[in-house]
């Protein structure tokens, strides 16, 4: 089969290798038909974070059940199905209470398993992992664009809406324009919140994020977008979405809550163990930082009844669209901000 590979900074490259097949009787194949680059993956792409060269790349994979293992018992030959970017026995101490990107199975979707950017992938606990889609909308294109998000990007903007505690009534105030940060005001606005302030640097993702519901925008960086953040939450929000996960957004976002209020994180934290936290502010203010990497499955369900019934569509943040020989194409697009998500088709 085909599958996008690491080779470096710079440098993804389509390459043969051998297609996966079912090993264990947990084990699905899945026929790959929908797949997306990450914002995550411009990490190491832009060689900011350490990947073995020849890897194979992705983890939001959707597709159709090709086979499955004996003790699969969830989705069978022919299911449409969509995949959580982290895989999950289902099982364990930590899948039990929901926290499923803490399984004790530690899989990946790189190596034997195919990689998420391919044309198959193998599901390692087919049956803790794999979230069926119902059979009338197996093949409704729009539907499948709206669902793909959930594999990563809308779960986790939800978590982190989740995690700094958003309900009915309340303001949030979502940092970050990227494809999660986009979700975040989706997510806010899904649970109630009455004001939703989307702070970024991309008037035009700016503009989508007032789609999504967005009450107030704040196109500013550093101690100017903190004052205006200040000005239109009387002093600070009870409940600030940090979604991008670089250190100066870490501090934005603790600068901004209000005493008493909460961070909910969810961007991955590169640069902040440099730089380190304004814990003395925390301390003294009683801010709560609330979140971590996004356990998406415990949400697939709910977000997908939304989806489903028509009352959320994140997929406007797919900006482009691209074949897998051209996903190369896509990363250079995400790398140099030309796109939001891209929407990668094998």
């Amino acid at each position: 089969m085909r599958a996008a590979t690491y080779q470096g900074p710079g440098e993804i490259t389509v390459e043969d290798v051998p297609k996966p097949e079912v090993e264990s009787p947990e084990d699905a194949v899945i026929r790959v038909t929908h797949t997306a680059v990450c914002g995550s993956d411009l990490w190491f792409y832009r060689g900011e974070s350490d990947r073995e060269e020849g890897s194979r790349v992705g983890h939001e994979p959707m597709g159709i059940v090709e086979e499955v293992g004996d003790d699969v018992t969830s989705v069978e030959p022919g299911d449409r199905v969509l995949a959580p970017f982290a895989i999950s026995c289902g099982e364990c101490e930590f899948c039990r209470k929901g926290l499923y990107t803490s399984c004790v199975a530690e899989e990946s979707w790189s190596g034997e398993n195919g990689g998420g950017q391919g044309e198959y992938v193998k599901c390692p606990h087919a049956d803790g992992t794999l979230v069926r889609v119902p059979d009338r909308y197996a093949d409704d294109e729009d539907t499948l664009e709206s669902l793909l998000p959930l594999t990563d990007v809308m779960g986790t903007g939800h978590h982190a809406a989740v995690s700094a505690g958003v309900g009915e009534g309340d303001t949030a105030v979502v940092i970050g324009d990227g494809a999660v940060g986009l979700c975040g005001v989706l997510a806010a606005q899904r649970l109630g919140a009455e004001r939703v302030i989307a702070m970024g640097h991309h008037e035009e993702r700016l503009e989508l994020a007032e789609e999504f519901g967005a009450t107030d925008t704040i196109a500013a960086r550093g101690d100017e977008a903190i004052e205006r953040a200040r000005e239109l939450t009387h002093g600070g929000a009870n409940h600030v979405m940090e979604c991008v996960g670089a250190a100066s957004a870490m501090d934005t976002a603790i600068a901004i809550a209000r005493p008493g209020g909460t961070v909910g994180y969810v961007g991955v934290p590169y640069g902040v163990t440099e730089e380190g936290l304004d814990v003395f502010t925390m301390f003294s203010e009683n801010i709560t930082l609330n979140g971590g990497v996004a356990p998406v499955r415990a949400y697939a369900e709910e977000l997908m009844d939304d989806v489903l019934q028509g009352t959320l569509d994140p997929s406007p943040i797919f900006t482009k669209t691209v074949g897998l020989e051209d996903v190369d194409e896509g990363y250079r697009a995400m790398d140099e901000r030309e796109a939001i998500k891209v929407l990668v088709k094998p």
